[in-house]
């Protein structure tokens, strides 16, 4: 197990849980509540570590703080597979076993959604993300992340010189942020020209039909079976030209390895952590531009602390709209005018409002 790495925002709770009736491990970090309870989701996955979870609290504490949230930073990792056929036991052990830790509230990632949130609700009282029926935002019906990604091109693409309407743009990881980010990019005129999942993936130069795709994905489970256009190994799709590259899936799909065959533009990072440190400062250094995760991707979030703050759907759309371009546009202008990463201007305006929250704590 890696060791827990501490500084000076945290993280201020690292809990492991184990039922050993039930056979359900878990992790949860707790990583910084300056600005008021964290708000993160809780990733299933076989492959969760305790690492990837730190990993990620910080981003959601970052993420929180700039977009202007009361809210702090957390995670939770289910060490389980997806497609468990006893899921709802799962996550009703889980939430059990979290309950008593009251300064966290759950919301869906990877691996789960609105109804898994029901359940951690009925055992916990509180959870965001969850179905209409109970007066919920449902996060990835709604197309949170994605809008949010979508709002975020339309600002960075002219800091890259690019035109967003017909734009080609490449998303890796066809899943609930992926399909929604396609989904509202498509509806300002950008072109989709590959996708991928876990089985592959699919390519046309001249354009995918996103409607289509989704119709194929939802049924199929797979856009492997998208029969109109050529298919690749997964991997392959950073090397597809394009103007737009989004990555909406897993952690450190982008690293040192593949870095120098991503042909793109701007990359929009619809996924949490979807890029390694060494990758970045490669990308940046061939003039590609980075909008870091916890700006491109902060939709989600914004929704679900909109619904914990008892607003609307109209009311979250245009506060993910105000928060991720203002946020964008700021974040891009620090950095072009300090010839920094865009990641390090982002990191340093986040952290100005953690520190200033901090200093009216006494913990």
């Amino acid at each position: 197990m890696t060791e827990t790495t501490f500084d000076d925002f945290g993280p201020s709770k690292v809990v492991q849980l184990y039922s050993a009736k039930e056979g359900v491990r878990a992790i949860v970090v707790i990583d910084n509540t300056a600005l008021g309870p964290a708000i993160g989701g809780v990733r299933v996955s076989p492959t969760v570590t305790m690492q990837e979870v730190c990993r990620l609290a910080r981003t959601m504490t970052l993420k929180n703080s700039i977009a202007g949230l009361a809210h702090g930073g957390a995670k939770a990792g289910i060490v389980a597979h997806p497609d468990n056929p006893n899921k709802e036991r799962v996550f009703r052990v889980f939430a059990r076993m979290m309950r008593e830790l009251t300064e966290y509230i759950p919301g869906p990632d990877m691996g789960c959604n609105e109804t898994s949130m029901a359940w951690i609700h009925d055992e916990t009282g509180r959870s965001v993300g969850l179905p209409e029926e109970l007066g919920g935002l449902p996060l990835d019906k709604l197309g949170a992340t994605g809008f949010g990604v979508a709002e975020c091109a339309e600002v960075a693409a002219s800091f890259a010189d690019i035109k967003l309407s017909g734009a080609r743009f490449v998303i890796e990881g066809f899943g609930s942020v992926g399909k929604a980010a396609a989904r509202f990019l498509a509806a300002k005129g950008a072109v989709l020209v590959a996708a991928s999942d876990s089985r592959g993936a699919v390519h046309d130069p001249s354009g995918i039909n996103v409607d289509e795709l989704i119709e194929v994905k939802q049924q199929t489970g797979s856009v492997m079976n998208y029969g109109k256009v050529a298919s690749m190994p997964s991997a392959e799709i950073f090397g597809v030209p394009c103007e737009i590259l989004i990555p909406a899936a897993a952690p450190d799909v982008i690293h040192g390895g593949n870095a120098g065959i991503i042909r793109t533009r701007l990359i929009l990072q619809g996924a949490n952590i979807p890029a390694t440190v060494q990758a970045e400062a490669q990308l940046h250094s061939r003039g590609i531009l980075v909008v870091p995760d916890f700006i491109a991707n902060a939709g989600g979030v914004i929704m679900a602390a909109m619904e914990y703050a008892g607003k609307n759907e109209q009311e979250a759309f245009a506060a993910i709209t105000e928060r991720i371009r203002k946020n964008t546009r700021l974040v891009l202008e620090k950095a072009a005018s300090e010839q920094s990463l865009p990641r390090l201007a982002a990191d340093t305006l986040a952290r100005e409002r953690v520190t200033r929250a901090m200093s009216y704590r006494d913990f």
